[in-house]
């Protein structure tokens, strides 16, 4: 019973050890989304600060997990008037919510190149369950030789779900936030 539970614990030292983190590449990546203003054209905007980190033991990330913290002070949608906006307690009250947050629950391969990232967004104060499609495209970089992988997420929220800029009718800007990020990892 011994060597079984000896054998067992080195397994699971083993599977930790195995293990790979990728690091974040902050100058190949952003973190976006749009909404639709007034039922008629798109405002996009994106988060300046943020950091992202996967790890992950398997060449084809099935067993990824994923996690994402975002500045909500770091909006940017080239208005500083409408950012400014954005930051109250309008809308995201990054005063009081400063950080929003992703960690992956599942990242399930569907088909090739293409992925299902479930996992729980707290955002204003506020966690839900959400579902991102991503794909996910490796290669070696030319330069340093380096595994690199690059991740496509796109996916769709509502920002009533977490109480963002609850007063804001839809007619004026959308429930519905269109999430756009591109992320560049290089394995550690």
């Amino acid at each position: 019973m011994k060597k079984l539970n000896t054998l067992f614990v080195a397994l699971l030292i083993a599977g930790a050890a195995s293990a790979q983190t990728w690091n974040f590449d902050k100058a190949h990546a952003k973190l976006g989304f749009g909404v639709t203003h007034l039922l008629v054209s798109e405002v996009e905007g994106n988060f300046k600060t943020f950091n992202a980190s996967i790890t992950s033991s398997k060449e084809d990330f099935s067993d990824a997990v994923i996690e994402l913290t975002a500045d909500v002070a770091s909006i940017n949608t080239d208005n500083e008037q409408r950012d400014g906006h954005l930051k109250s307690p309008d809308f995201f009250d990054a005063a009081k919510f400063a950080t929003l947050t992703f960690k992956s629950t599942s990242f399930t391969k569907v088909d090739g190149k293409k992925y299902k990232l479930a996992g729980n967004l707290t955002l204003h104060g506020v966690t839900k369950p959400v579902e991102l499609e991503v794909i996910v495209n490796t290669g070696i970089h030319p330069f340093n030789k380096k595994n690199v992988a690059g991740f496509k997420v796109t996916g769709k929220i509502k920002r009533a779900d977490f109480g963002v800029g609850e007063k804001t009718p839809g007619a004026v800007v959308s429930d519905e936030v269109e999430i756009r990020s591109n992320v560049e990892f290089v394995k550690g």
